[in-house]
């Protein structure tokens, strides 16, 4: 049988919000099999609990946010996709998530910390059959037209594999790889797209720190471009980190719903936004997909079986 799997202990990592600017610290603990991913505010007089489902998200904008019943007036988590991505990317199923603020740390703007976080917690094996969304038909979201076009759909697919295509006009960009395709079955998420860091265009700066956004960026947690270039010293983690950040973004967008997918992910320019369209769509249509187990671990896709290996 293919189990569920959630930490063998607790962790913990203080960071910042990269759009409040707020310290927060967050807790990483074990969960029961068919709990999911849940995330609790426990700096609030009485503590909240958001299971975390596509149907909770309640902001779109810059990241994505969940809130209880989607209500976006109500307690709210941000920026949860590179923890999610994160999730994904190990295979975990059940996690609880203590936070001390309403927005996850972003640390070093990638999903690498959190996947060293928790592969130093231990990853357990539980007693419960690992159940996952198998996409039965293709599902497709559109917006815009001509050269404001978005669109991303899932396909039927015996794994799970993404394809992403950006398309920003911008010199920085444009010189590095703008499509990329990852799979499960033959990628490793953690040397392949964990270490992607999230980007930001100093010509934005300005707009975004007047709605609130952007506060806690800086160097060491976004990769920073001008009109030209790339500003960090550092440089990129890879050739094409722009486009591998928007395959790990998506990859923590769509694990909100709640199971792993068996699908083909295939977008051009989409974003937190689309991405939740296109899941609630998928979960609006029964017929579109089923829920299945794997009774024997040779009959699941392979690379959903193996441990990812430890640091």
């Amino acid at each position: 049988m293919l189990r569920q799997r959630t930490i063998k202990t607790l962790t913990r990592a203080v960071g910042v919000g990269v759009h409040s600017g707020h310290k927060v610290e967050l807790t990483l603990r074990p969960a029961p099999p068919d709990t999911g991913v849940v995330f609790r505010r426990v700096d609030l007089p009485q503590p909240v609990d958001i299971p975390v489902s596509a149907h909770v998200v309640s902001d779109t904008r810059m990241a994505s946010t969940i809130s209880p019943g989607g209500d976006p007036k109500a307690p709210k988590v941000q920026t949860i996709e590179h923890l999610m991505s994160a999730c994904a990317g190990l295979g975990l199923d059940n996690l609880y998530v203590d936070i001390t603020a309403e927005e996850v740390p972003i640390l070093d703007g990638s999903a690498a910390s959190f996947v060293f976080l928790l592969q130093s917690a231990g990853i357990a094996v539980q007693e419960a059959p690992k159940r996952f969304i198998r996409v039965k038909k293709t599902v497709e979201v559109r917006e815009g037209e001509g050269a404001t076009l978005k669109w991303a759909r899932l396909e039927p697919f015996h794994g799970y594999k993404l394809s992403f295509e950006i398309e920003f006009n911008h010199p920085a960009v444009d010189a590095t790889g703008r499509r990329v395709e990852f799979d499960f079955s033959t990628g490793v998420y953690k040397r392949d797209i964990a270490r992607a860091r999230t980007f930001g265009f100093t010509k934005d700066v300005e707009m975004m720190r007047a709605r609130g956004l952007g506060l806690g960026g800086n160097m060491d947690n976004v990769i920073v471009i001008d009109d030209y270039r790339v500003l960090n010293s550092d440089g990129l983690r890879y050739d094409d980190e722009f486009v591998k950040h928007k395959i790990l973004d998506a990859i923590g967008d769509l694990h909100i719903a709640g199971k792993p997918l068996l699908a083909s992910y295939v977008a051009y320019k989409s974003g937190h936004a689309l991405n939740n369209k296109l899941l609630r769509q998928l979960l609006a249509d029964e017929t579109a997909y089923d829920i299945v187990t794997f009774e024997r671990e040779a009959d699941a896709p392979r690379g959903f079986a193996e441990l990812a290996p430890a640091w």
